[in-house]
């Protein structure tokens, strides 16, 4: 068995843009953004092929799910107001988000990869932690036949990043990108971690970047030369520390095969802000819907909760929650639609609503007894009048 150990970080290109190419080929090279589910939808063209939304053209409040690399050259990246990108990319191409595609090629990708390095710490729909370590085949090698492993199951191209621990391999699975495949060293931190921005280690967030930058440290190598008495004195002890560690490439968190969900959650937010009253069928539909897809969900990975919560985000940008624990476990979309519709008897409802969530937590893995109980809906305050 190798003692070094090896960790790879495998991350999908452009997953989202990826996998509407796949449905899409006539797209490929060309600016596309993936926003809301319900903006862009292609519609068929007089003679055959699809009538596509442009990005200049979209009303609303969406934002980019997901951008191709030729629409990330302009500017364009995931979390941006759609409208804004359309200052950057107006003739790019929009399209609706596909999470359940999404969902289907992520569970071909990680299974793939399962059949040749088992070891895989999942993290996401598009990426995944893979110890390589108890592997006694060449390292690049072995990382050539996961990627080739991927295509062949999916039709999408992936980049890997491999190195002594998870927090550099991550680092490297981005400085290669699309299709790439990096191998770090000891003697590769000065030379190509260093001179990237602070920002490039995962868990600097945007707060602690802007302080950095008022310290005048804006690159991993200026904060490796930062003192950590200086970094344990502005962040304290656990993070200064923890920023000095990182910034030396040192990280020993192993790779976790085995994680339980704490929650399983969707939620919208509304092109338009809607009324509880004047839109109220409206909102039952979507309250409806987000009750089902927690159900669906549960029900896939094997689930039953014990608590159901919702959350609110007034025209106002204030948020709310509530939350009811059951006397049982539920997995069913009428449970939790009731549930979730006695949360929302807690709330007011007087004025519009941007965004819209449901939330199932308190899991427990279901066992060959549970019985997810008859939907039996009842009048809730989203419920259209009889």
């Amino acid at each position: 068995m190798n003692s070094i150990r090896r960790i790879a970080h495998l991350d999908m290109d452009a997953f989202f843009a990826s996998v509407e190419l796949l449905r899409y080929p006539e797209l490929r090279g060309q600016p596309v953004v993936v926003g809301g589910r319900g903006a862009g939808r292609p519609e068929p063209a007089p003679g055959g092929g699809w009538r596509f939304a442009r990005l200049g053209d979209y009303v609303g409040r969406g934002v980019v799910t997901t951008s191709t690399y030729e629409a990330r050259a302009c500017g364009v990246f995931s979390g941006m107001g759609l409208m804004k990108s359309a200052q950057l990319a107006r003739d790019a191409i929009l399209l609706p988000a596909n999470f359940d595609a999404y969902r289907h090629y992520s569970r071909r990708f990680k299974a793939a990869v399962a059949a040749i390095a088992p070891c895989i710490e999942d993290r996401g729909i598009d990426e995944i932690y893979i110890d390589l370590s108890a592997h006694g085949e060449d390292t690049l090698a072995l990382a050539q036949e996961i990627k080739e492993a991927v295509f062949a199951a999916t039709g999408l191209t992936c980049s890997i990043g491999i190195a002594a621990n998870k927090l550099l391999a991550k680092i490297a699975s981005d400085l290669d990108k699309p299709d790439g495949l990096t191998c770090l060293g000891p003697a590769d931190l000065a030379a190509r971690i260093w001179p990237l921005a602070v920002r490039k280690i995962n868990g600097i967030g945007p707060k602690a970047g802007d302080k950095l930058d008022r310290l005048g440290i804006r690159t991993i190598g200026e904060l490796a030369a930062a003192p950590a008495p200086l970094l344990i004195g502005e962040f304290g002890k656990s993070t200064g520390a923890w920023l000095h560690r990182a910034a030396h490439g040192l990280d020993e968190r192993p790779v976790v095969t085995t994680s339980e969900p704490k929650s399983i959650s969707r939620e919208t937010t509304f092109d338009r802000d809607l009324h509880p009253r004047h839109d109220r069928a409206a909102l039952s539909r979507i309250f409806t819907a987000l009750c089902q897809g927690v159900a669906d969900d549960l029900q896939r990975q094997g689930y039953a909760c014990r608590t159901v919560g919702i959350k609110l985000r007034y025209a106002d940008f204030r948020a709310v929650t509530r939350d009811l624990t059951l006397p049982a476990r539920v997995d069913g979309g009428g449970d939790i639609r009731r549930a979730a519709g006695q949360c929302l008897k807690r709330v007011p409802l007087e004025q519009k609503i941007r965004l819209l969530g449901v939330r199932a937590s308190g899991l427990e893995a279901k066992t060959p007894s549970t019985t997810p109980t008859a939907a039996r809906q009842g009048e809730l305050p989203f419920d259209p009048p009889s």
